[in-house]
């Protein structure tokens, strides 16, 4: 018997396909509700914030220092998710920079090895969000939970608007989601991200969405679509760019 489709399950589905939380969905679930369950990525992203968010809390009220604090909480992303979205953004690095066609560079994208194009970009995704954490001070956690919401957004945009490259992985095996799909969670992300970070949002969403659609354009042209790397890899750059315009706004 399929289940049917409801908000907890779909929001259940995204956030075990995003994290490393063991959240159960039942199987029939998980296999037709992939698209389905899209809008729900946002929302995936919140108790990753969250919890890297209340140990900002504790450490800066234990008086850690800003930069060890921020260390910590990239610590807590990454044990969270599995470093998902980080080895998407390494494979797309290697990928489309390290191969002259398109074959070749879908080839070094599923190639589980890591090469130096790969290596400085993780080097600097950790650097960039490093530092931006560390200049947030008290509004790190607000704003953790503000960009969490907006990146995985920007992934389900992504994913509407690009075909896909491949004729399997996982992005082929999810589907590609509806405008609508889309459009709630953009709506969810928006005024989620309103209730913590207040008109700062507005540019947030901006300078994350400039981000996704600069790798979205660069994707296209390298290998006429998006992959389930090319995601992960949206997801990092949107987060820096907001991280970054965060630290410059609250300054």
């Amino acid at each position: 018997m399929t289940s049917r489709p409801t908000p907890l399950l779909d929001i259940a589905l995204a956030t075990a396909l995003l994290t490393r939380l063991p959240i159960p969905v039942p199987p029939d679930y998980a296999a037709t509700r992939g698209a389905g369950a899209a809008w729900a990525y946002p929302l995936a992203g919140v108790p990753v914030a969250a919890a890297a968010g209340i140990l900002a809390w504790v450490g800066m009220h234990l008086g850690l220092p800003a930069a060890t604090t921020a260390g910590l909480v990239i610590v807590v992303q990454v044990v969270l998710t599995g470093a998902m979205h980080e080895d998407g953004l390494a494979d797309t690095a290697d990928g489309l920079w390290g191969g002259w066609s398109r074959e070749r560079r879908l080839e070094i994208m599923k190639d589980s090895r890591i090469g130096s194009y790969g290596v400085m970009a993780l080097i600097l995704s950790v650097g960039l969000r490093w530092s931006a954490l560390s200049a947030l001070g008290s509004a790190m956690l607000p704003t953790l939970i503000a960009v969490a919401l907006i990146s995985r957004a920007t992934m389900i945009g992504t994913m509407t608007i690009l075909p896909n490259a491949r004729a399997d992985g996982l992005s082929k095996s999810i589907g590609r989601p509806g405008p609508r799909s889309f459009l709630v969670a953009a709506v969810v992300a928006s005024a989620l991200s309103m209730l913590t970070t207040g008109g700062m949002t507005f540019a947030l969403i901006a300078s994350a969405t400039l981000a996704a659609l600069g790798l979205g354009a660069i994707a296209r042209a390298k290998i006429g679509g998006q992959t389930g790397d090319i995601l992960g890899a949206t997801q990092q750059v949107s987060e820096i760019a907001a991280l970054a315009t965060a630290a410059t706004l609250t300054q």
